[in-house]
């Protein structure tokens, strides 16, 4: 198999430590997993096995003691500059405004740390641009305790995409809100990933969110863990919140929870 955009090939990954014993703590072992470029990917699976830990290997926070990781056709030996990153927590700075918490990121990566000293009205205005495509044009100015917990997310996956990032990782960044406001911002990251092209890996433990949003769905066995089993879903694009009422959808959510159920055995 041709190596995707993002590839993990006979990944295992342990964290040491003295409470963890003198091996440490397997995290994940032969990991292999292949994803697209431009594909919208979802990771699925137990709790504790190790889909936080595939994201750290994908974007180089931390590095196996095996196997290979390669982004963008590159081995991953330091942090991935064209990837971007949303958690579940907006961990925002409550002393800068919702736009200065957007450019951060700019003020540290290069080129565009130069660039933005230079340019910053440049900047200033994609930054703004970036707020009014998800719902918060003119609420640049507000601090983040101003802000609903949906708005922070909303600012949260704008600063992930400030730097224009060919790869977009969200680890749960939907899991601390309400019904509604997780479904709306479904929404938003469907079309910012319509609009922009770019290759999304979504870590969830939400089923419908991951039908909902992939194209593919890959399920994780217990700790250590590995990739069980890989779900192309065929529901056509643009998908509406229609859908997950129907019974495709729902019937696509039963098998991977089946597939979950059996993972935890």
């Amino acid at each position: 198999m041709e190596p995707g955009f993002v590839s993990l090939d006979g990944v295992s990954h342990r964290y040491g430590g003295i409470a963890a014993g003198p091996e440490g703590v397997l995290a994940v072992q032969d990991l292999t997993i292949n994803i697209n470029r431009g594909e919208f990917a979802a990771v699925v699976g137990p709790s504790g096995c190790g889909k936080s830990t595939l994201m750290k290997l994908a974007t180089g926070l931390q590095f196996p003691f095996a196997g290979h990781v390669r982004v963008a056709n590159q081995a991953v030996t330091k942090p991935v500059k064209i990837a971007g990153m949303a958690f579940q927590a907006p961990t925002l700075l409550p002393w800068r405004t919702t736009l200065e918490n957007l450019l951060l990121p700019l003020e540290i990566v290069q080129p565009h740390r130069r660039e933005l000293r230079r340019n910053k009205a440049q900047y200033v205005e994609r930054a703004e641009k970036l707020l009014a495509s998800v719902g918060l044009g003119g609420f640049g100015s507000k601090f983040p305790w101003q802000l609903s917990g949906g708005m922070q997310q909303r600012t949260s996956l704008c600063r992930a995409l400030i730097h224009e990032p060919q790869l977009l990782m969200l680890d749960e960044p939907f899991g601390a809100l309400d019904a509604f406001t997780r479904e709306e911002l479904w929404c938003v990251i469907r079309d910012l990933h319509a609009a922009r092209g770019i290759t999304v890996v979504l870590v969830t433990h939400d089923l419908r969110e991951a039908v909902f949003l992939a194209d593919r769905i890959f399920v994780m066995s217990q700790r250590p863990g590995r990739i069980l089993v890989e779900k192309k879903i065929e529901l056509p694009r643009p998908r509406e919140l229609d859908v997950t009422f129907t019974k495709e959808f729902q019937d696509i959510v039963q098998e991977l929870r089946g597939h979950i159920v059996q993972a935890r055995q």
